[in-house]
């Protein structure tokens, strides 16, 4: 069975531990946003030569140099196969809508688009209490309300094409793991 995913989640909701669950369940890629640039750049391929170049003039890599490095990602035997769960991508809607544009054109789809919902005040405990040093009460409340800014817009446009899966994610990480995959097989 191919698996296509993409997860999202708040700071401290437990994507990453609940990425690695997904990959042990249904043996799919695990492609992360900030692994494929650094692979990107690192292989010198023509996308990552551009990001390098955004990079290292202090810039935010753009929409179109993202969905090129996700869209030769998704072509290596990986992620077409077996399929994949994307996590840090999309971050907005147009990227949301390319990522659809690209799998239809390799006769493809999303199967699901999980959101791994921990109320504000749990994420925010959560990161004061891994001692990291940016992990200020300010920069905590920064990166949330930013989340909020940029990502509603993409859960609100997954949401309306039929896709969007929203998982409790408070709980031991076993049933949170437990709900997550349930969820996950009752959309397939």
């Amino acid at each position: 069975m191919t698996v296509r995913l993409v997860i999202f989640g708040r700071q401290g909701a437990g994507k990453g531990t609940q990425c690695v669950n997904i990959v042990n369940t249904y043996g799919v890629a695990h492609i992360s946003t900030g692994d494929m640039l650094r692979a990107a750049v690192a292989a010198g391929t023509e996308m990552g030569l551009k990001a390098k170049e955004v990079m290292d003039s202090g810039g935010l890599v753009g929409d179109d140099i993202i969905n090129g490095i996700v869209a030769d990602r998704l072509t290596e035997p990986d992620a077409s196969g077996p399929g994949f769960v994307l996590d840090g991508y999309p971050r907005t809607q147009p990227q949301a809508e390319a990522l659809l544009e690209n799998l239809r054109s390799d006769d493809y789809s999303l199967d699901a688009v999980i959101n791994l919902n921990v109320p504000l005040d749990e994420v925010t405990a959560r990161m004061k209490s891994r001692g990291r040093a940016d992990d200020t009460d300010e920069a905590i409340a920064r990166r949330l309300e930013l989340y909020e800014q940029e990502t509603r817009p993409v859960l609100d446009f997954f949401e309306e094409q039929g896709l969007l899966v929203t998982v409790d994610g408070l709980g031991s990480e076993e049933e949170v793991s437990s709900r997550l995959i349930a969820a996950i097989n009752e959309h397939l």
